[in-house]
């Protein structure tokens, strides 16, 4: 496998989430090309399931113009905070839920042709709710954000039905799918090291 050398790296725009930049990498044969992507700090995601059902959230996509039903996630946007404990810190924000036990389910890159992104989803069972007086504050989308439980096998068909189309719930949700009728073989532990 050829390796392919960055030469240079030209940041094009720096905004509060990503930032674009344009690579000069040298492709196999010597030839310099130019390719433009996104930066991304990452993001973690959670399928709260409780008794054959899992939570989702709907929340509003301002660049869909439309809300989704999505998995409770976030951005890996506190410096020095391990994927685990960010899990649980989006679990309890946006679904107003701890989890007693998280295992990794899977890591996904959501848009490789133009963006570094990956999200880490993982499984959260022995679920309680977060008291009332440490619930988070919510503001802007999340402000209006609900949530619902659904019966797994139902989410399931929810994909098919083009009514889930949130790339890391479907993810998430195939993914627990399958560790449920793996029983639950396939899981890892939640400090389980990302891949290089």
């Amino acid at each position: 496998m050829s390796v392919f050398e960055v030469h240079e790296r030209i940041p094009r725009y720096e905004g509060q989430i990503f930032t674009l930049v344009t690579d000069k990498v040298e492709m196999p044969g010597g030839k310099v090309v130019t390719r433009d992507y996104v930066r991304h700090p990452g993001a973690v995601g959670v399928v709260p399931y409780d008794d054959r059902r899992v939570l989702l959230v709907r929340q509003y996509r301002p660049a869909l113009g439309r809300e989704l039903w999505e998995l409770p996630a976030g951005l890996v946007d506190v410096a020095g905070e391990e994927a685990p404990i960010t899990a649980q810190r989006e679990l309890g924000e946006e679904a107003d839920l701890r989890a007693g036990r998280l295992d990794l389910l899977v890591d996904l890159h959501l848009s490789p042709g133009m963006s570094n992104e990956r999200i880490r989803l993982f499984l959260a069972r022995d679920l309680s709710p977060v008291p009332d007086a440490d619930r988070h504050e919510r503001h802007d989308e999340e402000a209006v954000l609900t949530a619902s439980w659904f019966d797994l096998d139902e989410a399931i068909a929810m994909i098919f039905r083009g009514e889930i189309t949130n790339a890391s719930a479907v993810g998430g949700l195939l993914a627990t799918a399958h560790a449920r009728d793996a029983g639950w073989s396939t899981l890892r532990p939640a400090d389980t090291p990302p891949p290089a």
